[in-house]
């Protein structure tokens, strides 16, 4: 058919709309792909993995005693996301939190972390009873991991700053809680970078290799090449003229 004949321009346009389809699409699925690549890798770590962490505070001073405060569940350490159940406190127990801090006492956290191998880990932390009264029960869960996915601390702590450094009667009448408020936060170690010891190895032996066969030259100027010998001379003639002065004095 002739070029000119509209019917086989149609043709044509209809081929080239159908060719850059096809690669539009084909684009679109590289596309994708790279990025899902790209996405796994920011991943924090290379296993994903889920842990629970067991709470018991201790609700009495200078005591060895820890009581259930409730459960954290982290289905994934990747995400971050955690699940957190913790039943209301008693009126005994409000009563002692409330002792401890007209005390000024360190309310303290176990945490006994479960990993998904049925591995376990231990931490306690403290902070002051006072401070959680002041935020209403409110307190934050510091869950440290390093890049293998194991827990290397746990901390408690509150976002909002203390009124008072210490409670009087008046802030403990101000706790309208009955019941913990937590948030959960991850804290993923970052790694230090590492010095390529091989490379620089191996640069070395290339640059001596190279001056053993003299194909290094020492383009450096006359100074540079021998201030190690023309200094020291500077300095005796210096020090010797200033003592010949003191001599003729």
């Amino acid at each position: 058919h002739s070029i000119g004949n509209p019917q086989t321009i149609e043709k044509l346009k209809l081929k080239l709309s159908v060719w850059q389809g096809n690669m539009y699409s084909k684009a679109g699925f590289v596309l994708i792909f790279v990025l899902g690549l790209v996405s796994s890798s920011w991943g924090f770590l290379e296993h994903d993995s889920w842990i629970t962490v067991e709470l018991q505070h201790s609700l009495a001073a200078n005591s060895e005693s820890f009581s259930f405060r409730g459960n954290v569940t982290i289905p994934s350490l990747n995400s971050g996301l955690a699940n957190v159940e913790q039943p209301d406190l008693s009126t005994a127990d409000l009563d002692l939190l409330k002792k401890l801090a007209l005390g000024n006492e360190f309310y303290r956290l176990k945490a006994t972390v479960v990993y998904s191998n049925g591995a376990k880990a231990q931490f306690i932390t403290s902070n002051k009873a006072c401070r959680l009264l002041q935020a209403q029960l409110n307190d934050v869960l510091w869950v440290s991991l390093e890049p293998s996915g194991y827990v290397t601390g746990i901390t408690v702590s509150q976002d909002t700053a203390p009124a008072t450094i210490e409670c009087t009667q008046e802030d403990v009448n101000k706790l309208l809680e009955t019941q913990f408020s937590t948030d959960v936060l991850i804290r993923h170690a970052e790694l230090a970078p590492v010095p390529d010891t091989a490379g620089f190895i191996q640069k070395v032996e290339r640059e001596r290799e190279a001056r053993e066969r003299g194909e290094v030259r020492d383009n450096r100027g006359f100074f540079a090449k021998y201030w190690m010998y023309i200094v020291p001379v500077v300095l005796l003639v210096f020090i010797s003229g200033a003592t010949n002065q003191d001599g003729a004095k």
